[in-house]
């Protein structure tokens, strides 16, 4: 008993030493070691199977795991933990203390973290699903009103200058990651929208939930809006980044927030992470569940993409034979259904792919330039939206040589006049005849330019704005912005004219109360005219003619090429 007994601690002793010299080298391999634990732990095939062949997962559909929100550990899966890493560890021992958080890692450039005036409040709690919602305290709602003045003059100057005072107010953090991303400073958009959400969670109430399924939030109220609109925004540099699994984590938190209203439409976006991540299986079972309320064949993403995932799930080769049959089986007739619902996504598809396909088909009407033509404005914007976004999953050659087959069954089926086909051109017809506003929302902030190029008049009209795009039109306001101390109504054109031009002209003066004094009025006049005056005298003065460059050269032959 004593010899077993002390050889475990012998063993600890010189794992001890070992790790003392070989420095960090030892805690590295061990992470990585933890890293491909949990891999095998998640391995298709030591997971437990239903009676269907799918995979069967006793959690709720929109679980979301806290690993999964961290892109460095997606990363790490892909390239190691050194080359991620690298020499970040021994400086993070010497760095001060920060609140761990989930959604995203605190940087040591970030200004100091204070309280912004942010907090979270549980509003009831309904059939085990509980309902929150961020409020602004009275010092928020001011830096609020400030920054709407900010947004108003046009200058982004001046939202810097606010962010400077209040380096966590969220919506100037999400306006000025707009303005630099469009300067093309992706890094800073980045980091932008990352202190925005570490600025959100610092206001999360204690039993607000993640990873849940069970919190809601109400997009109608604006003091929700930002998280749901951070989230987004971050998803979509996690997939530009090459980070799928991470993006397709938060997009499920956001669908988790409020399934049922979907205000960023983001059902739209998550098959296609998805199919990027690789999480067939999950794509699959979104669309078993979902099918029966809430209809997702009828997104031509959908349509699309769960026969393409079943596909995939065919082609692998750890699966059961009679699983990958079954697999098989779903994807060719899903296909064929959805190419007699949307012929209009097959040749963009097959153009963006450049793929050019045989003449029977090219020729053929169904999938012809008609197809395009005759949909309706608001199915134009889905399937823009889709082939923009996914064509590039269809460029393997595996996947073209199984879809040309099923393209012409469908096209026997068009010239046998089968029933299916005169169904899905009625219901064609009836619906899609308007996009909801969340799909608007969800193409605005996706930027494809094919469905931006779709959008109606009355959504390009009128201006967007990054921190609050298309707001609802049933919002519900907990506080409003405060009256302008200022009397258009009572000043003439001519003087509206000239303080456009000069900020600080008043026409007007200082109004008087008592109208019945005719010698003031009188006054009044003449100091108004006086006033005006002076304003063009200063206009006058202050305009200066810029002088012709001087041709030093009078014997160039004056090329303008």
């Amino acid at each position: 008993q004593p010899a077993s007994s002390n050889k475990p601690r012998k063993k600890k002793k010189k794992r001890k030493t070992k790790k003392n010299s070989a420095g960090e080298a030892v805690e590295e391999n061990d992470l990585e070691d933890i890293e491909s634990l949990l891999e095998r732990i998640e391995e298709p095939g030591l997971a437990p199977q239903s009676p269907g062949g799918v995979t069967a997962d006793s959690r709720p559909l929109l679980y979301v795991e806290h690993r999964n929100l961290n892109p460095e550990n997606e990363l790490k899966r892909y390239f190691g933990a050194r080359a991620v890493l690298g020499d970040q560890r021994p400086r993070q021992r010497q760095r001060q203390y920060v609140r761990s958080m989930w959604l995203t890692a605190p940087k040591n450039t970030w200004p100091r973290y204070s309280k912004t005036g942010i907090s979270m409040q549980l509003l009831d709690t309904r059939r085990g699903v509980q309902h929150f919602t961020f409020e602004h305290h009275r010092e928020y709602q001011q830096v609020q009103f400030k920054f709407l003045d900010a947004v108003e003059s046009m200058d982004p100057n001046n939202i810097v200058l606010l962010l400077q005072m209040n380096p966590y107010h969220v919506d100037s953090l999400l306006q000025l990651s707009d303005v630099c991303r469009m300067q093309e400073d992706q890094e800073m958009a980045r980091d932008l929208i990352e202190r925005a959400l570490y600025s959100l969670e610092c206001a999360f109430h204690p039993v607000f939930s993640l990873t849940s399924g069970s919190c809601r939030l109400d997009y109608r109220r604006p003091e929700n809006r930002a998280f749901f609109l951070a989230l987004f925004k971050h998803l979509m540099f996690l997939e530009k980044r090459g980070c799928p699994r991470t993006a397709l984590e938060f997009c499920k938190l956001i669908l988790s927030l409020d399934p049922d209203n979907d205000p960023l439409c983001v059902l739209l976006l998550i098959d296609f992470l998805s199919l990027r991540a690789r999480e067939y299986t999950f794509l699959t079972r979104l669309f078993q569940e979902w099918e029966s309320h809430r209809n997702l064949s009828q997104l031509p993403n959908f349509a699309f993409s769960v026969p393409l995932a079943y596909f995939f799930l065919s082609q692998q080769e750890e699966r059961a034979e009679l699983e990958r049959s079954q697999a098989r089986e779903r994807a060719a007739r899903l296909i064929q259904l959805a190419l007699i619902m949307f012929p209009s996504v097959l040749m963009p598809l097959l153009d963006h792919c450049s793929v050019q396909p045989d003449a029977r088909v090219s020729s053929h009407p169904f999938f012809g330039l008609n197809a395009q033509i005759s949909q309706s404005p608001a199915l134009n914007q889905l399937t823009s939206l889709y082939v923009g976004r996914t064509h590039a999953l269809w460029k393997d050659p595996a996947v073209m040589a199984w879809l040309e087959p099923h393209v012409h069954e469908v096209l026997r089926m068009v010239e046998a006049r089968d029933a299916l086909v005169q169904e899905a051109e009625h219901k064609r017809k009836i619906r899609y005849q308007s996009a909801p506003r969340n799909i608007y929302r969800h193409v605005i902030l996706s930027e494809m330019k094919e469905a931006t190029a779709a959008l109606p008049l009355e959504v390009t009209s009128q201006p967007v704005m990054g921190f609050d795009p298309l707001p609802p039109l049933d919002s519900i306001v907990s506080y409003t912005r405060p009256e302008r101390t200022s009397h258009p109504s009572n000043e003439s054109t001519l003087s509206l004219f000239f303080r456009s031009l000069l900020p600080n002209f008043n026409l007007q003066g200082d109004v008087r109360h008592d109208g019945d004094d005719e010698a003031g009025a009188a006054q009044d006049l003449n100091q108004g005219v006086n006033r005006l005056m002076a304003a063009m005298r200063d206009m006058l003065a202050n305009i200066q003619f810029q002088e012709p460059p001087r041709d030093d050269n009078p014997e160039a032959d004056g090329d303008w090429d």
